[in-house]
């Protein structure tokens, strides 16, 4: 602990919050449509990794298949990222943009 921090005890929560602050922008996952994952294997890795219900999943991997791409959460850069990175390590194709 630095001496500011201990001089001033709630400056770190403070900066934290400023980080939040500052990561407002509302980024998009999007998720591409491929040839080789399953409608199954993309329907659970939504499921598993961003928290949807089985028919939100099931929805998004539709227009996946039809559209070549969906958006499947929508958020901070800092919280989509390892979102997209569990998605991309399950083999399936995905930014945030």
């Amino acid at each position: 602990m630095n001496n500011q921090t201990q001089a001033y005890p709630h400056l770190e929560e403070v900066e934290v919050l400023l980080e939040e602050l500052i990561d407002t922008d509302e980024c998009e996952l999007v998720v591409y449509n491929d040839d080789i994952n399953t409608f199954e294997h993309v329907t659970k890795i939504l499921i598993k990794v961003c928290q949807h219900t089985p028919e939100q999943a099931e929805q998004c991997t539709l227009i996946i298949h039809y559209k070549g791409k969906c958006t499947v959460k929508k958020g901070s850069r800092n919280k989509l990222k390892p979102m997209c990175q569990a998605i991309l390590d399950a083999g399936i194709q995905a930014a945030i943009i």
